[in-house]
């Protein structure tokens, strides 16, 4: 999403659902794998093998993605947004707070963590367990 300058990655993990809201100052595509680097970094590896992104030019430097954390990137089709249907699941669940005129550039990091907390509540998808109770699970079964 982008209004101006301030943009806002959304990430989803694949099993569990838990969503990520980073927001970022810019498109530039540096500054946003730096942010998605350090956000991830303290996850166990199975928790950031990959990513799928749009083709947007902000994703252009995915290979740091590869030498940060290990992670792999994948890239959907263009006009292709149903293989990454869960991102724009979330995406539409984001609009209901925070609609596609929003200034992000108003919005802070702790206002979107907040906002993330709200999403990874329990989902009848997860058998009505929250994001973090399934990614915990997975954990203990070793990843």
């Amino acid at each position: 999403r982008d209004l101006g300058n301030a943009n806002l990655t959304s990430l989803i993990e694949r099993k569990s659902r838990y969503t990520v809201m980073i927001k970022n100052q810019s498109r530039h595509s540096r500054p946003i794998m730096d942010n998605i680097i350090e956000t991830f970094s303290p996850l166990p590896a199975f928790a950031r093998q990959s990513f799928t992104f749009d083709r947007g030019t902000e994703f252009a430097g995915f290979r740091a993605l590869e030498d940060g954390i290990g992670a792999r990137s994948w890239f959907c089709d263009p006009s292709a947004p149903w293989q990454k249907g869960a991102v724009e699941n979330i995406n539409k669940r984001i609009r209901r707070y925070m609609p596609g005129d929003t200034d992000l550039a108003g919005v802070s990091q702790r206002k979107l963590i907040q906002l993330a907390r709200h999403l990874n509540q329990p989902r009848k998808c997860l058998d009505y367990r929250t994001p973090a109770e399934v990614f915990r699970a997975h954990l203990q079964e070793g990843g």
